[in-house]
């Protein structure tokens, strides 16, 4: 049976609906210009995973409260700061389909409202005492920014390890869904050590999410992201990473010599894909990816059991099966 967010919301689908209209009074302001950009931002929202992982971990450790809203909210607030100032610094047009702020407000504008989000999320949690999750959100802004320097600047020589790009998507991918997570068990003021599991839970299953995204980068259709734009981009992924490290040195120079060189030319980003394929880069990342689920499964058994928890799983299962 093939897993559906709405089935999977199903305990918390009164607070999701609560949080988007709460969500959506912590982003209004008295300027214009920004309100009509933050309702364009609302109205393109995504699926809203980050925020079910807040609620859902609430629920399992404990009463969803006024705190959880607001930490949702910050998560939310910050995430989507990082995500506009991204397509600025990516230059990129797109975001979910479609065109992103700075594409149709430019840059000056687009960094000016990432700045607006970030200060909404602050005063939220400032506002209500939150210093617990304010504390657990700004580390993992912290990491996120450390480890997308930590890939621009290893991008440049194509030299990333396998252990360096696991503590990239770390931090990059896995930080933010760990931080939901423990928000979450903070929001209910779960021990010390439930919070730390919760945020243990969460990284294991950003790790799975990511390699799951870098895996679509292999497909045969348009799903999430053009198929290839990490090889175009000159992105090392574990698929890929994993192909050199099996390959001969001079098979390993030619293909390095594609994506530094020639990756703007399609035949030769499918020449990069198929010597991937061929040498199990996609079989090994899929492997790796259901050890990673299979330790946040491990984890999240010591939790008590609830429809909450039954749905955390789910979603879990949800992240390393979707089309995109």
């Amino acid at each position: 049976m093939t897993l559906r967010l709405k089935d999977i919301q199903a305990p918390i689908a009164n607070e999701m609906k609560i949080f988007e209209h709460k969500f959506r009074e912590a982003m209004k302001s008295k300027v214009f210009l920004l309100d009509k950009i933050m309702n364009y931002i609302v109205q393109r929202k995504g699926k809203q995973v980050r925020p079910m992982f807040v609620f859902l971990m609430a629920g399992t450790c404990g009463d969803i409260s006024e705190k959880t809203y607001r930490g949702a909210s910050l998560i939310e607030l910050l995430h989507t700061a990082t995500l506009v100032h991204d397509d600025v610094v990516d230059d990129s047009d797109h975001r979910r389909g479609f065109f992103s702020v700075n594409a149709l407000w430019k840059n000056k504008i687009a960094v000016l409202v990432g700045d607006f989000l970030l200060s909404r999320g602050l005063l939220l949690s400032i506002d209500n005492d939150d210093f617990e999750l304010l504390r657990l959100v700004s580390h993992a802004v912290r990491e996120m920014s450390e480890g997308e320097l930590l890939q621009i600047a290893k991008a440049r020589q194509l030299d990333i390890t396998e252990e360096i790009y696991f503590e990239i998507i770390r931090q990059k991918t896995a930080s933010l869904i760990a931080s939901c997570c423990a928000v979450g068990a903070a929001s209910v003021n779960a021990a010390p050590a439930t919070i730390q599991q919760a945020q243990a839970f969460g990284e294991k299953v950003g790790i799975a999410f990511q390699i799951k995204d870098d895996l679509f980068d292999y497909g045969t259709a348009e799903i999430g992201k053009p198929v290839g734009i990490d090889i175009k981009e000159k992105k090392m992924t574990l698929p890929l990473i994993y192909a050199l490290n099996q390959a001969s040195w001079i098979k390993k120079r030619h293909i390095i010599n594609l994506i530094k060189n020639q990756s703007h030319k399609t035949t030769k980003v499918n020449e990069v894909i198929d010597f991937v394929k061929d040498a199990g880069g996609l079989d090994y990342a899929v492997n790796k990816m259901q050890n990673y689920y299979q330790a946040a499964m491990t984890l999240l058994q010591d939790f008590k059991d609830s429809p909450y928890k039954t749905s955390l799983q789910q979603l879990v299962q949800f992240t390393i099966e979707r089309e995109k």
